[in-house]
């Protein structure tokens, strides 16, 4: 990162992080829908996943990896598919999903924690609006890559998660103490929309 302080680098990732991970989408919706079903842990688990994703991106971006980024460019029909087929199905099995119980499905942990942070970095990876939004956002924050690696690309990619998680903290935790008003019809209605 050429003339760019390291204190810097980390404010811009973080405003990136926020930036990425802010517009209303699938992976939004489904940290929302998570922490109101099934709690905070849920939903800040499945945002967790995210953020690594949006970190992933931040590393592609900072490292200058040119071949990943055509690589993404060229083949953005079959990610589009790829992911719409992923969200089909996700929104799908949504639709269908019978309410929780009123005690049960809280902040669970195991599996299902492992199960909802992967399950968000994958439809995080499989969004091709998620990609082209990174790259715009770091446009915009001036972020370029040069031709090393240094502690400036760590600061830079720790800041995008960082601020993104925050982003993911925020919607888990406003969406989490709606919970109480859902009974079950709301949550059928809440999975629908």
């Amino acid at each position: 990162m050429i003339g760019q302080p390291g204190e810097w680098l980390l404010v811009k990732g973080i405003a990136a992080g926020i930036l990425v991970a802010a517009p209303v989408g699938p992976v939004n919706v489904l940290c929302a829908a998570r922490s109101i079903a099934r709690g905070w842990r849920a939903g800040i688990v499945s945002g967790f996943g995210a953020a690594a994703a949006a970190a992933v991106f931040a590393a592609i971006a900072a490292l200058g990896l040119g071949l990943v980024m055509d690589f993404l460019t060229a083949h953005r029909a079959e990610l589009s598919l790829a992911g719409a087929a992923f969200l089909f199905v996700y929104g799908l099995r949504t639709l269908i999903a019978r309410p929780p119980a009123p005690d049960g499905g809280a902040d669970a942990g195991g599996a299902e924690d492992a199960g909802d942070a992967a399950s968000a970095f994958l439809l995080t990876l499989a969004n091709p609006i998620t990609v082209f939004s990174c790259v715009g956002v770091y446009v915009a924050c001036g972020i370029q890559a040069d031709s090393r690696v240094d502690v400036g690309d760590a600061q830079l990619v720790a800041g995008v998660f960082l601020g993104a998680l925050v982003w993911w903290l925020a919607v888990a935790t406003a969406a989490s103490r709606l919970r109480a008003r859902f009974a079950g019809g709301g949550f059928v209605w809440a999975n629908r929309v």
